[in-house]
């Protein structure tokens, strides 16, 4: 990992950063330094990629990463991480984040020359890269030269734009790793923040090839159904989550605008096969000059039978962030609706208990940053406002009294006659 920041001492050698050190380097780098970073995020990188293509051997001619070395030389302060743990790398964007308290803008070198940078405001700019490894090993120097070429071209429009900033150049895996440990390695690590979370079990992923494209979480998923007048409840968390469980996916599949999660069940609430469907879309809006994804519909199939209920209106975050929500039900404060009065789902209630869904732009294994459904007018708040309105009510009808009061139109002299008040008056 590469840093242009304010002096900071380099690790030891053969030292692998963690992930709350990396936090450390990246606190004291903007603390000290420019609020506008730019992040360089690559799939994959290792160390072998520099000593490889690097021009390492006194080939300097043939190195892929010559604007690279050349704002390295040409920066006053640098830091290289030649070592970073893979949990701490893959969530690098999420510290940035919290760091600098707003949000990421995912860019290309054409559209940065648009957008207008402010010295006294933090702004993330995320550039992916790819990598890839071919037949042959030009395929991946070939990879690596156009990265090069794109940090090249960003950090030659920053110093034109004369705006002072933070770069950094990361991966969110390693490129090359021993195979068994590749295997292993991500399923003990999600293990790993699995017991970190005492007992909190790991989300339901959707794979489309080796990438997390769908995260759902919940603490409790649960379908009721209306028969004889009465409500039977089936919970559907014990076949979703927890150790050892493998929920049945078959149907699932996800692109840039639309991702559909199927959760297939056998044996629910006397219907042999039985699925829970989320289908999410998402798309640019040109008022808010941004991406948002929407839970447009949860379905539940049966026996050739599909209860729709909308929730667009109501289920959505911007592309990037998850969404995240206590209670999601369509029987209290409803989230979710039937399509039309006829539809079988007015027979149904769902609930989903501290619900979390992220349907675009997964990095790794981990939830992005969660969009609540929380209002800003909470039960406390309008508690307070209440309190308050009375209190200004009280407050008005008191000075309204005191501006009623008249001062008296005769005073007594107690050096003359006293003075006399008829009764009449």
């Amino acid at each position: 990992l590469l840093i242009s920041s304010p002096t900071q001492p380099p690790p030891a050698a053969g030292h692998i950063i963690g992930q709350q050190q990396l936090t450390s380097y990246l606190e004291k780098a903007l603390n000290e330094g420019p609020r506008n970073v730019v992040l360089f995020l690559q799939d994959k990188m290792s160390i072998e990629d520099f000593t490889m293509y690097g021009g390492a051997f006194g080939n300097k001619q043939d190195t892929a990463f010559p604007n690279l070395e050349g704002a390295l030389m040409s920066s006053s302060s640098r830091l290289v991480l030649p070592a970073v743990s893979w949990p701490a790398s893959n969530a690098v964007i999420g510290q940035l984040q919290d760091q600098l308290e707003t949000s990421p803008l995912y860019m290309d070198p054409e559209t940065l020359s648009q957008l207008r940078l402010n010295a006294s405001s933090p702004a993330l700019l995320v550039f992916r890269l790819p990598y890839g490894l071919g037949a042959d090993l030009m395929s991946a120097k070939e990879i690596l030269s156009g990265n090069d070429e794109v940090i090249g071209q960003v950090l030659s429009t920053m110093r034109a734009r004369a705006v002072p900033y933070t770069a950094i150049y990361t991966a969110l895996q390693p490129s090359r790793v021993s195979p068994p440990h590749q295997r292993r390695a991500p399923e003990r690590e999600r293990q790993r923040r699995i017991k970190e979370k005492a007992g909190v079990y790991a989300p339901v992923e959707f794979k489309e090839g080796e990438d997390t494209c769908i995260l759902l979480w919940a603490k409790g998923l649960s379908v009721s159904i209306l028969r004889s007048g009465r409500w039977e409840e089936h919970d559907l968390t014990p076949s979703t989550f927890g150790e050892g469980v493998s929920p049945q996916l078959h149907g699932s599949s996800c692109d840039k605008s639309k991702s559909k999660l199927v959760l297939n069940y056998e044996n629910v609430l006397g219907h042999r096969s039985f699925k829970l469907i989320f289908a999410m879309s998402q798309r640019r809006y040109q008022v808010s000059a941004r991406r948002w994804f929407t839970l447009d519909a949860v379905e539940l199939e049966y026996d050739r039978t599909t209860a729709r209920f909308n929730g667009s209106r109501k289920v959505y975050a911007p592309a990037e962030y998850s969404y995240r929500c206590e209670s999601v039900t369509n029987f209290r404060w409803p989230q979710l609706v039937p399509r039309s009065l006829n539809d079988p789902a007015n027979q149904w209630r769902v609930s989903f208990q501290d619900f979390q869904i992220q349907g675009f732009n997964v990095s790794g294994s981990e939830f992005s940053y969660a969009s609540d459904c929380a209002g800003f007018f909470s039960a406390g708040i309008w508690m307070g406002l209440m309190t308050s309105l009375l209190l200004v009510l009280v407050l008005t009808y008191g000075l309204h009294m005191i501006m009623q009061l008249h001062t008296m139109d005769r005073f007594d002299d107690p050096k003359g006659p006293a003075i006399s008040v008829p009764q009449t008056e």
